[in-house]
């Protein structure tokens, strides 16, 4: 029989470092937190106060933005504070950890319905240019942001209850934050319908991610390839490939956490990987698309040289 305890403390084992390399990976990661929360903060204005960047692709790109937002301030705050304290010390609430599980998956399935709803906007774009404005009005860019983050509130919603109910025999989290994976683990209870669950909810997010991806730009491409409009094409070719890359990068650090969940003999690696997950796409979104964009580079142009005017004038 199973001793459960079902304590409302439980102890994060987090990262451990040796005393010459604290400090460093301290400010390593500090460094990380806010670059990243600069650059979604700084393009997020951008995008409000800019009335030239009003338009579908960029207000859904927002949602990114946002998320990126989320799930790195959900996160690292914690992750700091308990890099300098010793591992006995990295205690969290039961409750808090509970939140923290469920945004962290809301946050990584996000990640993933966002760029479908901007793969759709690509599409309609490049394969219906005449009745791009119809289609994307005010009212579809609501109900693609409302999918967005409804869908995978309600999945998430059940994955983190099925957790929720069972009953805990252990206090130890081995991660440096909590997850969904985090809270099941502490059960000795049996996991099966939590473990098909999140099988089944996993496949239906990756095959419809990249059931989305592929078919729309398999279209932009025969659409691309039938054309003789060069500017399209470059145009296309422009939007589309800085789009894959930002799933490229999302896609790959989801799976290589996912994978090394299954090894664990490779926990540490696992535990970088994790926070690199928060850290590499969320900064790199941003860089992307920015240096893409021509509307974003004319913009910091144009208030570069108002900063550089300013000055001279106050000089004379």
């Amino acid at each position: 029989m199973e001793n459960y305890t079902n304590s409302l403390m439980l102890q994060l084992e987090g990262l451990n470092f040796t005393r010459d390399l604290v400090y460093v990976i301290f400010f390593l990661f500090l460094t990380f937190y806010v670059v990243t929360m600069t650059l979604n903060l700084v393009f997020l204005i951008l995008i409000i106060i800019d009335k030239n960047l009003h338009q579908p692709m960029y207000v859904l790109f927002c949602n990114l933005t946002v998320s990126d937002i989320i799930g790195g301030t959900e996160i690292f705050p914690r992750i700091l504070s308990d890099i300098l304290k010793p591992p006995s010390e990295r205690l969290i609430s039961y409750y808090e950890c509970v939140v923290q599980a469920f945004i962290t998956q809301w946050f990584s399935s996000t990640s993933h319905t966002v760029l479908m709803i901007m793969a759709f906007d690509r599409y309609v774009a490049i394969c219906n240019p005449l009745r791009y404005s119809a289609i994307m009005t005010n009212k579809m860019i609501l109900k693609l942001t409302v999918s967005a983050w409804g869908v995978p509130f309600i999945f998430v919603v059940v994955l983190i209850g099925l957790s929720v109910r069972l009953n805990r025999c252990r206090t130890l989290i081995t991660n440096p934050y909590c997850d969904n994976a985090s809270l099941f683990k502490l059960s000795c209870d049996s996991v099966v319908i939590n473990n098909i669950y999140g099988l089944f909810y996993t496949v239906l997010l990756l095959v419809a991610s990249v059931g989305c991806i592929v078919l729309t730009y398999g279209k932009i491409a025969m659409v691309c390839l039938t054309s003789k409009n060069k500017s399209l094409n470059r145009k296309a070719l422009q939007t589309c490939s800085t789009h894959l890359v930002v799933y490229l990068i999302m896609s790959f650090s989801g799976f290589t956490v996912i994978a090394l969940h299954r090894f664990p003999q490779y926990s540490d690696y696992r535990k970088i990987t994790s926070l690199l997950f928060f850290i590499v796409p969320g900064s790199l979104n941003t860089i992307i698309y920015g240096v893409q964009s021509k509307e974003i580079r004319k913009f910091l142009l144009n208030m570069f040289k108002s900063n550089k005017v300013l000055p001279l004038k106050n000089r004379k």
